[in-house]
């Protein structure tokens, strides 16, 4: 008796079709979107959300034009016009605190976890993150200089002196809100992001000659106030609002190509971490 063995053949799975790219990107785009969205709408249930960016920069605003505007007197200008574009950059070098304390703060909350766990693009979460906390920054700058011009602030601006301005402030702001973002993911809690944070941007600040001229500081802080990296910010925002120039160091001298410097190697280094730091928190 002889038995036929029959080996069964089975075809393969047929490959899933992998979308073209621009399919990929528009997707992206439109969860990026969404998620935005999401978390722009959470200001009208928790207006505390922008304190960092609308009353404390106010709050400063009022203290040093007022309390110690009368005893700072700055050669051949207003201390109004000397101060707002100040205010101004130094609120980009916030957004360091307020993106990052958003971040640690959906990570330790496991909102990173759900959104990970659904049909979504990973890179959307980040990047949501980070366009996210910009627009807050705008809106806190926005309402800054809407206070500023109520106070006596006169810019002077040109159609030139405007698109430059703006290239500067978006380029900052994320530049910063990166390192922001990569802060948030490195430490566990949002008190650790915000407690180094303030301890890393108001030397900035106080150094970058928003309040006072750095010239007129002793020799270590004039050094480190002529190359810190927001004193270029600063000098580039008052250059192109009211037309002064700065001398003291290269970046000071010229502030607005130091400041595009500043912040293309600030965000060449906290890009690739920031996604590194991502990937390796969610996987």
């Amino acid at each position: 008796m002889t038995t036929l063995i029959l080996e069964s053949t089975a075809w393969p799975a047929a490959a899933e079709p992998v979308p073209p790219r621009p399919a990929v990107a528009f997707r992206a785009l439109r969860e990026t979107a969404l998620l935005i969205s999401r978390g722009l709408r959470t200001i009208a249930r928790v207006p505390m959300r922008l304190s960092d960016v609308t009353l404390q920069p106010i709050m400063f605003t009022l203290l040093f034009l007022y309390v110690f505007g009368s005893a700072i007197h700055i050669p051949g200008m207003r201390y109004q016009d000397y101060l707002l574009p100040g205010m101004i950059a130094q609120s980009i070098a916030f957004g360091v605190i307020g993106s990052g304390v958003a971040t640690a703060t959906d990570f330790a909350s496991g909102v990173v976890d759900r959104f990970t766990s659904m049909p979504i693009t990973r890179l959307a979460v980040i990047t949501a993150q980070i366009a996210g906390q910009m627009i807050e920054q705008i809106i806190g700058m926005v309402i800054v200089a809407g206070v500023g011009l109520a106070l006596g602030w006169r810019p002077h601006l040109s159609v030139t002196g405007l698109a430059q301005l703006i290239g500067v402030v978006l380029l900052g702001l994320f530049a910063f809100t990166t390192f922001g973002v990569l802060m948030g993911m490195l430490l566990d809690s949002p008190d650790a992001v915000q407690g180094i944070g303030f301890a890393i941007v108001f030397p900035l600040a106080f150094l970058g000659g928003t309040f006072v001229p750095i010239a007129g500081m002793s020799l270590v802080p004039r050094v480190i106030g002529e190359y810190n990296p927001l004193s270029a910010i600063v000098a580039a925002v008052r250059h192109l609002t009211q037309g002064t120039t700065t001398t003291g160091s290269w970046p000071l001298e010229h502030p607005v190509p130091a400041a595009v410097l500043y912040c293309v190697v600030l965000i060449a280094v906290c890009l690739p971490l920031a996604l590194r730091a991502f990937a390796r928190r969610t996987r």
